[in-house]
């Protein structure tokens, strides 16, 4: 037993090593550089230690701004793609002829270029001296007035986002959620069919618990994703963030490393680790919420 014992953890001595090297130790490395007041990349010196560079951080009108569209964007996106996700592969799996192009059809987005997609959202929502855009253009079909949604209101600019990320993550969703509405053992439904179950109880009672675990798994997995977006914003608005005012918390620590603003370490420490307190902590609710309403 005991030889068996040392086999298995030298067998897991390199996956330790490996999060250990660079999961671990990043972490800690990035945990103190938040505390190193004034740190200095080049001398690998600093003037300080203490709490300032959160101070800084969380009084930092850009950094208040990174959060307000990031809480704002994974609220409204993560709820929404999961929702019409479900929806779509409810709607797929009672479609039998041509399934297969259908479920390809929807994941085709997850494997084209972030950087492609946006430039096609840009094309379409871009107000222009030459074009309205294409959507600017159904609106003033419709009789509405014409709005820039890249450089223009900050309401607008945000439904952008939004739409962009649902549309992103949407197809990885839908592949998750048919396959694990295939997954569902079908004597289930031919017993509920017997009784005379009506569709929407079926639905509620066999197959919402059935895939609780991919929906739960779907939904901690968004969280987290959204939280860490900030090629999406890119993307769209560019790479001054800032002075669209659609900075992200990612988009706020790229920037301090290496951004117009770049060269302070610190402070993208404190932002990272700020970020990791936040994403922790909604994960823990998430975990805690999951004991009840989610079945294995």
């Amino acid at each position: 037993m005991e030889t068996n014992n040392k086999k298995a953890w030298l067998y897991l001595l390199p996956a330790f090593l490996f999060l250990g090297l660079f999961m671990v130790y990043p972490l800690v490395d990035v945990f103190i550089y938040s505390f190193e007041e004034g740190y200095n990349f080049a001398s690998e010196s600093f003037f300080g230690t203490g709490l300032y560079n959160y101070s800084y951080v969380l009084h930092d009108p850009y950094f208040l701004q990174a959060i307000k569209n990031t809480f704002l964007m994974v609220i409204i996106t993560v709820p929404i793609s999961t929702g019409l996700s479900l929806l779509i592969s409810l709607a797929l799996s009672s479609i039998k002829p041509l399934q297969n192009l259908f479920q390809t059809i929807y994941f085709l987005p997850y494997v084209t270029n972030t950087l492609a997609v946006g430039l096609v959202f840009m094309i379409l929502f871009r107000k222009t001296p030459y074009s309205d855009g294409m959507v600017n253009r159904l609106i003033q079909f419709f009789g509405g007035r014409s709005v820039d949604f890249i450089e223009g209101p900050y309401w607008a600019k945000m439904f952008v986002f939004c739409f962009y990320i649902i549309w992103v993550v949407m197809p990885f969703k839908i592949l998750i959620l048919t396959s694990a509405l295939a997954s569902v053992n079908p004597m289930y439904y031919k017993a509920a069919k017997v009784d005379g179950t009506p569709k929407w109880r079926v639905f509620t009672k066999i197959t919402l618990p059935m895939i609780s675990p991919m929906i739960f798994y779907l939904v901690i997995t968004g969280f987290i994703g959204a939280f860490k977006s900030y090629s999406d914003a890119v993307a769209l608005f560019g790479t001054n963030l800032n002075s669209a005012g659609m900075n992200t918390i990612v988009g706020y620590v790229y920037d301090m490393l290496y951004g117009d603003s770049g060269g302070y370490p610190s402070y993208a420490s404190a932002a990272a680790i700020i970020l990791f307190v936040i994403v922790l902590t909604i994960t823990c609710i998430n975990l805690m919420v999951s004991k009840k309403h989610v079945q294995y």
